[in-house]
């Protein structure tokens, strides 16, 4: 069964905890910026809403990779950074329409969600529930391929 992150903005309370478990998971420190997932706050309505790599069937970031190196991963249908095959040229960050690839300064690599092999940090971080890691069925992916398909032939698009 293909699994995916679904994401709730309402039990959000942005805490940030699924931020400091990701950057402490993958980089070996709490450091907000270095996570693979971000919470963005809108400020003027109280409201917070985590993203992170929706792990594309499409996926224009592995496509556009000139030197192929992310791929699909088997297991857990995550799109996978192979460090010692990137670059860094960042072509993969231009070519994600939701931004969540992002460069590592330090590395000189890119960066993305891998699903943590399976089993995300996130969810288990996240006191309120806010991100959960369920069937991909269930996140109504396969309404959101549908609408996708759709062609608009009144605007030609």
């Amino acid at each position: 069964m293909q699994k995916s992150l679904h994401i709730d903005p309402g039990k959000c309370t942005g805490c940030l905890q699924c931020e400091a478990a990701c950057s402490l998971v993958n980089e070996g420190e709490i450091n907000p910026s270095k996570s693979r997932i971000k919470v963005f706050t809108f400020h003027d309505e109280g409201r917070f809403v985590p993203y992170t790599c929706t792990q594309c069937d499409e996926a224009w970031c592995m496509q556009a990779c000139p030197v192929d190196a992310i791929v699909l991963n088997p297991v857990n249908g995550s799109k996978d950074v192979l460090t010692d095959i990137c670059v860094g040229c960042k072509v993969c960050t231009i070519a994600c329409p939701f931004g969540t690839i992002n460069y590592n300064t330090s590395t000189g690599k890119v960066v993305k969600c891998d699903l943590c092999g399976g089993d995300p940090e996130c969810v288990a971080a996240c006191p309120t529930q806010a991100i959960t890691y369920v069937d991909a069925n269930a996140t109504g992916l396969d309404k959101m391929r549908a609408w996708a398909a759709k062609t608009d032939t009144s605007t030609g698009a």
